[in-house]
């Protein structure tokens, strides 16, 4: 994964899939990118902090069938909340 945000990944049976947060601190937005340099722009999903949220396809993946779009969407929010489920988990944990 890259460093600039990455906050998890997922696979299908060709590629992996990398989900970017737009910042480490309350993201507003997340994207996911494959590729071997991480440049192809696969899903854009902004509107995280209002609950308004909207998904921008990339090009090439616009023309993805409905079904393989539900499922790239919902790898990705899962892949984006994990880390911030385990984190409120963690803090949810007293040793005493």
């Amino acid at each position: 994964m890259s460093d600039r945000n990455a906050v998890g990944g997922f696979r299908d049976d060709y590629r992996s899939y990398t989900v970017i947060a737009s910042s480490a601190d309350a993201p507003d937005s997340f994207q996911v990118v494959t590729g071997a340099a991480g440049d192809d722009v696969v899903l854009v999903v902004s509107g995280l902090n209002s609950g308004d949220l909207k998904a921008t396809w990339g090009r090439f993946w616009r023309t993805l069938k409905p079904q393989a779009k539900v499922w790239v969407e919902e790898q990705a929010f899962r892949a984006f909340y994990r880390p911030r489920l385990a984190a409120a988990d963690d803090s949810r944990f007293c040793d005493g």
